[in-house]
This record gives C-alpha cells, structure tokens and sequence, in this order.
C-alpha cells in the first residue's frame, strides 16, 4: 500500500505537466441502428507519436452519460498522459445496465459496449488491438456493466474493474428502470437472474481476467460486493478486493478511478 501511495502521490505531480487530447464523438450502432456519443481521451504523445496504445474502457453509471467523468473528475485526462492509454467513456443510456434487453429491443448495450464500440475505437484509433491491452471498470450501474460485459467478453477484455457496482440488483427490484430492461421482477425472475453478475461467475476461470473490485463500507451495494467477493473466494478465482471508508458519491469514485487505473497500467505492463 506504501508503494500505492508513493506511486500516485508521483503521479500526481506529474499530470500537471502534460496535456491529454478530450474529444467528443458519436459511434453508429448496427444494433440499435443510432449514432451515440462517446467521449475518448488520448495522451499527449498520440499527436506526435506512431506507437499504439492499451485501451481503458469506463461505464458511467445510472442516470449518468458519456461525460460525466471528464467533467467530475477533471484529473482523469491526465491519466492518459500518466500511464500512456487511451480512455474511452462511452455512453450506456439513462438505465441500459449494459444489457441487450430482453423486453426492449431498442436497448442492446451488450452488444453495443462489449462489440461495437471496441471492434470501432481498434479501427479508428491507434490502438493496442487485443484483448491483453483492453480493460473495462465502471461505477454503480458501470460497475455492474464493467464486470459483466469483460466475463461475457473475455475474447475482448483481458482486466476488469467495479467501483460501488450493483453487481446484484435483485435485492432492488423496484429501482433504477430494472423492471423496463428485464420486465417487473414478479413476473420475469429467471430475466433477472440471468443478467446479475454474480450468476456469469460460472464462465468465468481463475485469471482468465484481471480483477479488481472495491466499494465504500457506507455505499449501499456493501452487501452484494461482499457477497461477490465471497463467490470470487469460492470459486478459487484471484481478484483484488477493496473495502474502505466511503459511500455512494463522487468523492468516492474520484480517488477510486485512480487505483482501478494504477491496476489496470500494472497489468498491462506484465
């Protein structure tokens, strides 16, 4: 943990120095047959330099759009330039939960966040083209869109990360537009088990990804992230696991984005 600290406490002096490139784009989806904005984040050097980049893809989360994080946390930009990758925020709807719909057609953000927009950001950005270089976090809904789009996908996503995840929304039947993706919960049970991420854990084998999963003690997803971890341990996959003082908001996300990128550029450095 010392080394954590010291390694950020460098960073930190050194995005100061640098000034990453924050565009805002609109990706065509084939399955939703609709442009969507998406905001993508390149490093100082991608003006200058032919070298190819690893990729972080970042879910926002429910009620949330592709710009929330540049404009929440403004540092993010510089994390490009810290760590030499490009950031893609995506835009997954008011309430998607990163889902192909099983009642809505119109909502396919399975296919949309975990196809689409990688096989497109590969085509048009200088990218590190394979799973190895392309990793996946969120918050909230994000988290649970992050963990479950990279076990689904692991021919895409090699690292996966969830901050205060809903990584189990059945507990919550009557919150955030669950019912109009998945259909009321009453009716359409076997809909929601089928799309938590705690029921994808069985594709899933020890270090086949790279997790890292954390959540505020006073956030009220503890339970479920708890109950996932313990999964996680039964299961005998390794993940890293963080529980610390914090609650569902953006002072936390903003110091937790920085430890799930700290992980994600230590992975693609092995």
């Amino acid at each position: 943990m010392k080394y954590l600290i010291g390694t950020l406490l460098v960073l930190s002096g050194f995005l100061t120095t640098k000034a990453a490139s924050v565009d805002t784009i609109a990706i065509f989806s084939n399955a939703m047959h609709r442009s969507i904005k998406c905001v993508v984040i390149t490093p100082d050097s991608y003006k200058d330099k032919e070298q190819r980049y690893p990729v972080v893809y970042i879910l926002h989360g429910y009620s949330g759009n592709y710009a929330d994080y540049i404009r929440k946390i403004p540092g993010i930009a510089a994390m490009a330039d810290a760590y030499q990758e490009i950031l893609v925020c995506p835009d997954g709807a008011y309430g998607s939960w990163y889902l192909d719909s099983p009642v809505d057609s119109t909502m396919r953000f399975e296919t949309y966040v975990g196809k689409e927009i990688p096989a497109w950001i590969d085509q048009h950005y200088r990218t590190k083209a394979s799973r190895q270089y392309r990793a996946i976090t969120g918050l909230s809904m994000g988290g649970h869109g992050a963990l479950y789009l990279a076990i689904r996908h692991q021919d895409t996503f090699g690292a996966a990360g969830s901050m205060s995840g809903g990584v189990d929304f059945r507990p919550f039947p009557n919150n955030w537009d669950l019912a109009l993706r998945l259909g009321a919960y009453k009716d359409h049970a076997d809909n929601w088990d089928k799309n938590v991420v705690v029921n994808q854990l069985p594709g899933l084998k020890n270090d086949s990804l790279a997790l890292i999963i954390d959540c505020g003690v006073k956030d009220f997803f503890i339970d479920v992230n708890r109950q996932l971890h313990q999964r996680l341990l039964e299961q005998g996959i390794n993940h890293d696991y963080i529980e610390r003082p914090g609650e569902h908001n953006w002072d936390y996300w903003s110091n937790s984005i920085m430890y799930q990128l700290f992980y994600f550029n230590r992975y693609f450095r092995k």
